[in-house]
């Protein structure tokens, strides 16, 4: 051998060299063991003649007949089925052969322990090169795992198509990657415009808290009981404030060795008529009882003008943050006197500083310096509620517009209510709130009424009984 063969500097190969092997790998046969091996079905498959040639692990798991058995065997006659059913099951089996398609069969096999399982099995003929039928294969399971896959999948199928709730399934970056059509009309979307959004883009208040929820059961698992959640719904007639009942389910992989999350199913059902319903049944028990109460505490006052504070007292407790009373000058109106010229007088008023009873600001006061068109005159002049707010403005004409009004700075809600008795109008009562409270709505100028008539009674009694 010449020293440039030895040291590789032709690219000719002598008789005495063999040739570089090609690239490792697995032949035909070890790559259709492992994916025979590998299938989530039980499969076997028969040669013309009706000899098993194929058998997974799958079948071996299902029936405990192992590879080394099964294979060789002719049918299953005597081991894989009884006696009396082997000619059947085989006919049927082989039939597949000669038929277009692939059929579907149920029948019992034996277990290798003697048991019974009923399986479901999908034949179909396997052509050889020539085109003609060779042979045939059989995929089979459980009968009962099979229902169970195609229970899921109906279940799935109804939640997004037919489910009166709505579902979203959230992946793990907490995006929605589907939907059914009741969620959708509820965020006010198209179910393919919304997957892939952010739920930010897709809600105006709640997110945090839904948010939230959602990483929660990724990381621990599904709540014991459904959540309630106020959300702000942005839809073209502007933002809706809806409260959902939420169930959360965490989603892993059935396929895999250890659990895996895929996401969350979200189900959630829309139930803000039914919160509302309670919130107004509870504030409405809880006013009644407030005006019982300052019934009975009136009752025991012996100066009528202090059962004016009581009643103010009690109105004022999660209802408003200030109230003001203030009286016509000179005792009263009647009923056709002219209100372009009327004078209010400060009569009560809650302390301005820290929290405590209103106090009488004394019988014979100065009159308030209310400008014209002030929301309380406009209420005297009316003889009826009359509602005020400052609207979305920065603090600081916040406060110059409740300063302008003569009431605390911090009030951006106001509610007068007229104070009537014996025909006539005896003054106002006005009920402030701050910006962390909502506005005034008509169940609360109702209840403000309610206040006023009681107020107007203890009121006009202490004018009655004031001595001159």
């Amino acid at each position: 051998m010449s020293a440039s063969r030895r040291s590789g500097a032709t690219d000719e190969l002598g008789p005495d060299e063999p040739e570089r092997a090609g690239p490792v790998g697995p032949d035909g046969s070890d790559l259709l063991a492992a994916l025979l091996d590998g299938m989530d079905a039980a499969l076997c498959a028969f040669d013309a003649d009706g000899v098993v040639t194929h058998w997974n692990r799958e079948a071996e798991r299902i029936l405990g007949w192992t590879a080394a058995e099964a294979v060789g065997r002719h049918g299953f006659a005597g081991w894989a089925v009884r006696s009396a059913d082997a000619e059947e099951v085989e006919a049927r089996l082989m039939s597949a052969m000669e038929a277009p398609g692939r059929q579907v069969h149920e029948f019992a096999l034996l277990t290798k322990d003697g048991g019974r399982v009923l399986v479901r099995t999908q034949s179909a003929a396997v052509r050889g090169p020539d085109g003609k039928p060779a042979g045939v294969y059989c995929a089979f399971s459980e009968v009962h795992t099979q229902i169970d896959l195609e229970r899921s999948i109906a279940l799935s199928e109804a939640l997004f198509e037919d489910a009166s709730w709505g579902v979203v399934l959230v992946d793990a970056d907490l995006r929605p990657a589907v939907l059914n059509a009741h969620a959708a009309r509820s965020l006010g979307i198209g179910r393919t415009s919304a997957l892939g959004r952010p739920l930010g883009e897709l809600l105006a208040q709640g997110v945090e808290e839904l948010e939230s929820a959602l990483t929660h059961v990724l990381a621990e698992g599904a709540p014991p009981a459904p959540a309630e959640i106020w959300v702000g719904v942005r839809t073209p007639e502007g933002e809706q404030r809806r409260c959902w009942r939420c169930g959360f389910v965490r989603l892993a992989s059935p396929l895999a060795e250890e659990p895996v999350p895929l996401g969350v199913a979200w189900l959630f059902q829309d139930v803000t008529e039914t919160k509302q319903g309670e919130q107004e049944a509870a504030q409405l028990r809880f006013r009644t009882n407030q005006l019982h109460r300052a019934a009975r505490a009136a009752a025991e006052c012996e100066d009528p003008a202090e059962a004016v504070t009581v009643h103010l007292d009690f109105a004022l407790a999660g209802f408003a943050d200030h109230a003001l009373i203030d009286r016509v000058a000179g005792g009263s109106l009647a009923d056709g006197e002219a209100t372009a010229s009327v004078r209010l007088v400060r009569v009560a008023a809650t302390p301005s500083g820290a929290p405590g009873p209103s106090l009488l600001t004394g019988r014979a006061g100065l009159p308030v310096r209310y400008a014209q068109g002030h929301p309380a005159l406009q209420c005297v002049e009316r003889t009826g509620s009359v509602r005020a707010s400052v609207g979305s403005v920065p603090p600081e004409q916040a406060r110059e517009w409740a300063a302008a009004r003569q009431w605390p700075t911090d009030a951006v809600q106001a509610l007068c209510a007229v104070l009537r008795s014996r025909g006539r109008t005896l003054g106002v009562v006005t009920f402030l709130r701050g910006g962390a409270r909502s506005q005034f709505e008509r169940a609360d100028a109702v209840y403000a009424e309610d206040v006023a008539v009681r107020i107007a009674a203890a009121l006009d009694l202490a004018g009655a009984t004031e001595k001159p």
